[in-house]
């Protein structure tokens, strides 16, 4: 018995031992599913990342200097929102719009750009009742569906900076400064492409000249600007056809159509950037992609020896009868977006880029007094911040006492006070908030005399 049990068990080792070295067979690999991008988007890996954060905290930095302040409004909103504010016969509504139905059936689309998004958000939130005007800023996601190429995509992000609540000429060159700042900041090297809309009937009036002008030239004309004769002719001035540019170059310009307050308007913006030596080209057939905009119009472009090769890298204007349009109360606005995308495109092949750090918590408030002191001013602070100094101020305010009233909100510790006199004499007056004693400084002096009381 104990021998069978013997001869079993070496059964069946041997038995495990020819089962082991049965080989199996080799099953087919399955291919690895294709992963591809949806046409138009992009992702951000380093080391673009790092320039993305740069760019950011760049945005950051001059928003704050300039006393914007953060806002957010939803990707996607009520389709109806921008038909009523950007308006049929625009490229955004009639091509690019990404707009669907929801399960309950409502009409929503993704936002194809942030201003009418900042004009609803200002009526439905009750903004008229903050002190004006209100100033925000934001950086955030935008959808178009446009033919991709390089820096532009379906997905794309722009720095936007709107000021709502004032009409003063002096805001839309404070704009246009923040605007061509923030990429001189990047390294870039930008000029202004800017233009005049005028008023509404100031744009009817020239309407009638320039559509009679095109019909004379129909057939020399795209397709698409055949059809945009008929909804909105203007639009074919921003037409990249040759054909079209031909005609364009022979068409009466806008400028001359503008009536007196127009163009008055017009020069001081003008003005305020020779004040700040910012460079611009006057561009008769700039108007923008949108319906909403009325007086300024401009775009930034940088810099390049191949003229045909270049694209805006942002742009902006006024736009004082949107709010209206949209329901609120008569509110004037003006306002730019920067596409992030472009600028890191434009920026990439610049080495060792650091934006310049500057303070965020300003405690000197610098005041103006009169039309020659308020330009003076805004060429100063930006003087100032290039050697990262923040100073506090409110341009759109006339009235000195309001101003001082605001250093106090600020708790700032110092006010600068630049009237017409101190303009002539160049000085300035320093205010001790707290004691109320004042000293006189050379303008030259005045980064010195900051640093000093920031060290003490």
């Amino acid at each position: 018995m104990l021998i069978k049990k013997e001869a079993k068990k070496k059964s069946v080792k041997v038995t495990l031992a020819k089962t082991k070295s049965v080989s199996k067979p080799v099953l087919p690999v399955k291919p690895a599913v294709a992963l591809n991008l949806v046409r138009g988007m992009k992702d951000i890996i380093p080391p673009q990342g790092d320039l993305w954060l740069r760019m950011t905290q760049t945005a950051i930095d001059i928003a704050t200097a300039y006393d914007f302040h953060y806002f957010e409004t939803p990707v996607v909103e009520a389709t109806s929102l921008f038909v009523r504010s950007l308006g049929r016969g625009t490229d955004v509504i009639d091509k690019e719009m990404y707009a669907f139905e929801d399960r309950d059936g409502g009409k929503i689309c993704l936002r194809p750009e942030m201003t009418a998004s900042v004009a609803r958000s200002y009526i439905m939130q009750g903004m008229q009742t903050l002190s004006q005007p209100v100033k925000l800023w934001n950086i955030g996601p935008l959808f178009r569906y446009d033919r991709p190429q390089a820096g532009r995509y379906r997905e794309f992000h722009q720095f936007d900076c709107e000021t709502i609540g004032e009409s003063a000429p002096v805001i839309d060159a404070e704009l246009i400064a923040v605007a061509y700042n923030y990429l001189r900041d990047l390294g870039l090297t930008v000029t202004v492409r800017i233009n005049s809309l005028g008023t509404p009937t100031d744009r009817a009036n020239y309407l009638v000249e320039l559509t009679g002008f095109l019909r004379g030239k129909r057939g020399y004309l795209c397709d698409d600007c055949k059809k945009r004769l008929l909804k909105n002719p203007l639009r074919v001035l921003d037409c990249k056809v040759d054909g079209c540019s031909a005609v364009v170059a022979e068409a009466p310009q806008i400028v001359d159509w503008l009536s007196e307050t127009s163009k008055t308007f017009f020069m001081s913006v003008l003005e305020y950037l020779d004040e700040l030596a910012i460079p611009y080209v006057l561009t008769p057939t700039l108007v923008r992609g949108l319906d909403y905009y009325t007086h300024t119009v401009f775009e930034l472009f940088e810099d390049k020896h191949n003229e045909t090769a270049q694209s805006a890298l942002g742009g902006g204007g006024r736009y004082d009868l949107l709010i209206e349009q949209l329901g609120g109360q008569p509110t004037p606005a003006s306002g730019f977006a920067i596409g992030m995308e472009r600028v890191m495109h434009a920026v990439q092949a610049l080495p060792n880029l650091e934006p310049q750090k500057i303070s965020s918590k300003p405690i000197i408030f610098f005041a103006h007094l009169g039309e020659q002191a308020r330009r003076r001013v805004l060429k100063t602070i930006e003087e100032l911040r290039q050697n990262g100094i923040v100073v506090r101020h409110n341009l759109a305010k006339s009235s000195l006492k309001a101003q001082l009233e605001l250093a106090n909100k600020y708790n700032a510790t110092h006010t600068l006070i630049l009237g017409q006199k101190e303009v002539q004499d160049g000085t300035v007056l320093v205010r001790n908030m707290e004691s109320g004693i004042q000293e006189i400084v050379d303008q030259n002096k005045i980064r010195q005399t900051i640093v000093k009381i920031l060290a003490s």
